[in-house]
């Protein structure tokens, strides 16, 4: 199991969680342009640390996710899997885009 990022780190990216991973899976680094943080589920140890350093609550494990925020397990994996391509990340985030709107 991993852990994931969800809707309510939109537009904060407070790195308190990037701090404190002991496997640096959390990412983008500042000027990446991107809207929140994603965790690379590959990477990711399943340790926690980084859920209470979130000041929104926005990290959740896996089989933690509310209903509403599972869209963000997609979110999280396709960033890693496209970000060597920002082309096609950046077509993915389009074709995808009211999946990262906030809804609360």
């Amino acid at each position: 199991m991993a852990y994931y990022i969800t809707e309510t780190c939109i537009d904060v990216k407070d790195k308190g969680c990037v701090e404190v991973c002991p496997v640096d899976c959390i990412h983008p680094i500042d000027g990446e342009g991107e809207p929140m943080l994603y965790i690379d589920p590959d990477e990711c140890i399943d340790c926690g640390a980084c859920e209470p350093e979130c000041p929104v609550e926005a990290i959740f494990a896996e089989e933690d996710m509310p209903d509403d925020q599972d869209r963000f397990v997609e979110i999280n994996t396709k960033y890693f899997e496209l970000r060597d391509d920002p082309e096609e990340w950046n077509e993915w985030k389009q074709e995808h885009a009211a999946e990262f709107e906030k809804t609360s």
